[in-house]
């Protein structure tokens, strides 16, 4: 071996090992930084929380005297069942909004400057994923309060359940949403496409109507879409352990919870796959 190959190598070893020393710090500011800029926006703490429930009172006032579940569902409102799909959608908004910073960070310069720090690229994912997750933490964690305004109780929910399909849920849609921001370089194509390819499968995962028993294009549908166990399983946690057949598909929260954690490792992989491909 040259002496031009071996201190190429060392370099290279040291570049890894100054990468990984510097990793926690950048995740932790990238964390920080969202944090602070969410909260220094009131109109937008406002409107995360503000905007769900106007859709969860409009909608669920429009379509409740149209759904009737069958089996022992038959007690279930409309309002009801609705409000754990809306959880599910402001997870997904979530994902949407905190991620679309990537694309204006790179405009502006900032996503340049973090790249040209000693830390790895799966660091700049953690970072700008782990933001995401917290925000929609803090949102998530506002509505499971006010689960009594749509017949819940606090006392009877499933909480570590609740806690696990929504944490899991909001890693995998926010690595989503940073690949397609990495990908794209443009927000009003951004928005375009999030819409045009996540708000369907939310519509399709069992959020606003109860699995098709009669459709199997429908059921397999729903069956292949990730959505669907995310839903599947906060309705369950929202019930505890009663709830009524006919609401959610065949299956256990358990499983559920395995496909999106599941679902959650290959968003973050796949982010960190095509970060390092692309400047």
């Amino acid at each position: 071996m040259t002496a031009t190959a071996l201190s190429e190598q060392t370099t290279a070893a040291a570049s890894e090992v100054r990468g990984r020393s510097y990793a926690p710090s950048v995740i932790k500011a990238l964390v920080g930084r969202d944090l602070r800029r969410f909260f220094r926006q009131p109109s937008r703490v406002v409107g995360s929380l503000a905007q769900p429930l106007i859709l969860w009172l409009v909608l669920g006032a429009g379509l409740s005297g149209s759904f009737r579940p069958g089996g022992d569902g038959a007690g279930v409102g409309y309002l009801q069942y609705f409000y754990p799909g809306i959880v599910v959608l402001t997870m997904l908004f979530t994902a949407i909004f905190s991620t679309i910073s990537v694309i204006e960070d790179r405009h502006h310069g900032f996503l340049q400057a973090v790249l040209a720090a000693p830390a790895s690229r799966a660091a700049l994912v953690l970072g700008k994923t782990l933001g995401g997750v917290a925000i929609a933490s803090l949102q998530a964690g506002a509505l499971l309060v006010m689960a009594p305004l749509a017949g819940f109780s606090l006392g009877e929910m499933n909480w570590p359940l609740l806690a696990g399909v929504l944490v899991l849920a909001a890693i995998g849609f926010t690595a989503l949403g940073f690949a397609m921001a990495w990908w794209i370089d443009s927000t009003q194509g951004y928005h375009a496409v999030m819409s045009v390819a996540l708000i369907p499968l939310w519509m399709l995962s069992g959020a606003m109507f109860p699995p098709a028993a009669g459709s199997r294009i429908l059921a397999a549908l729903m069956a292949a879409d990730p959505m669907t166990y995310v839903v599947s399983a906060a309705r369950r946690g929202f019930h505890g352990g009663a709830v009524p057949a006919g609401l959610v598909p065949a299956g256990s929260g358990a499983v559920e919870l395995a496909v999106v954690a599941a679902f959650a490792v290959l968003a973050v992989a796949a982010a960190v796959a095509l970060c390092r491909r692309r400047p």
